[in-house]
């Protein structure tokens, strides 16, 4: 759906309204150095009430199901319900043992959530034979697959379960999820659905190369990045794509959706809200960023990813009762790392 000139002009002249007036320099620097608080306060508010399950990634995103999986009569059948699981076995237990978009936030969040939580679902993971490198290649959770998929900012569950559920018949798939909010990553491992088995969730923040993943770098399949990066200070967006592509294999799909330039979200500010252009904080303190289709074009070819797709998703939704008019702006990409 295309814009009118008229629509878009408004749209530029409330973006320069709603920037005219930016965050002090001393609350940006709270907001960047807290950003795990504000998130896991949110969980702890909204639990796994506040987002959609996202039943449309796999229409959107086919790579996710190994190539065996990729049929028509596949997707057809494919089932986004809820069954409960048995519990895991051994091996599993012992790394992700378990414990007791998109709504559209549009993410809206005061914890004491310590990020180094993360290490303690992994034994050992912080001893210097593993800061070296040297994760041995039958010793981490998922060892045993032959397809791997790592979900980025997985909140609470909202890709990771109806992914889940429709892979629960393909063993030789292992689903990763992080997220740098400790009570996200609760969350998910105490739904139902939860299977350490054929998932492991862990606490990670993405912004620190030096923090190691459970696994080793070169062996993902897939990486989805779904309104996550929107959340990530501009500055060090490219660092973590970097890294990203790090943990790809060969071949290997980064999967990208996210928030466009002029989305109702960013339309919505108000003055005192913009940390710097087209970033701004909401009022829970988690805060967003609005793509331009070239700046994620060239996050990802820095990255050194061939761009097999990228596309501005542009959609109206009508408040009838209301008579009030809102665009939704996403981009989506889909970025392969070379053979």
């Amino acid at each position: 759906m295309q814009w009118s000139k008229e629509e878009e002009e408004e749209a530029r002249k409330n973006v320069m309204e709603n920037s005219a007036v930016q965050v002090t320099l001393e609350e940006q620097v709270k907001y960047e150095s807290e950003a795990n608080r504000y998130w896991d306060m949110f969980y702890k508010i909204h639990k796994n009430k506040f987002f959609k399950d996202r039943n449309w990634l796999l229409r959107e995103f086919p790579e996710i199901l190994p190539s065996d999986q990729k049929t028509e009569e596949k997707t057809k059948e494919l089932s986004w319900s809820r069954p409960k699981t048995s519990v895991a076995d051994h091996f599993s237990r012992t790394y992700c043992h378990t414990m007791p978009e998109e709504k559209s936030h549009e993410k809206s969040a005061e914890s004491s959530g310590d990020p180094t939580q993360a290490r303690s679902d992994f034994p050992n993971l912080d001893s210097k034979e593993h800061r070296q490198g040297s994760l041995k290649m039958d010793l981490f959770p998922g060892s045993q697959a032959t397809f791997r998929i790592l979900e980025v900012g997985c909140g609470a569950g909202n890709s990771v379960f109806p992914i889940l559920n429709t892979l629960q018949n393909a063993p030789e798939t292992f689903i990763y999820c992080c997220d740098f909010a400790s009570s996200a990553v609760e969350l998910v491992k105490s739904h139902s659905s939860y299977r350490a088995t054929q998932c492991c969730a862990f606490v990670h923040d993405v912004c620190d190369d030096g923090l190691p993943y459970p696994f080793p770098d070169g062996i993902l399949d897939v990486i989805l990045l779904v309104f996550v990066l929107s959340s990530i200070h501009p500055d060090r967006m490219q660092g973590v794509v970097n890294q990203m592509c790090k943990l790809l294999k060969p071949g290997g799909m980064l999967l990208f959706r996210d928030y466009g330039r002029y989305d109702k979200t960013q339309l919505r500010f108000k003055r005192g809200h913009c940390l710097s252009e087209n970033f701004y904080v909401r009022g829970d303190g988690t805060r967003a960023y609005f793509f331009t289709k070239g700046e994620v074009h060239n996050i990802f070819y820095k990255a050194g990813l061939n761009e097999k797709q990228n596309l501005v998703d542009r959609r109206l939704q009508v408040n009838r009762k209301k008579q009030v008019k809102m665009h939704r702006v996403w981009v989506q990409g889909k970025f392969q790392k070379p053979l």
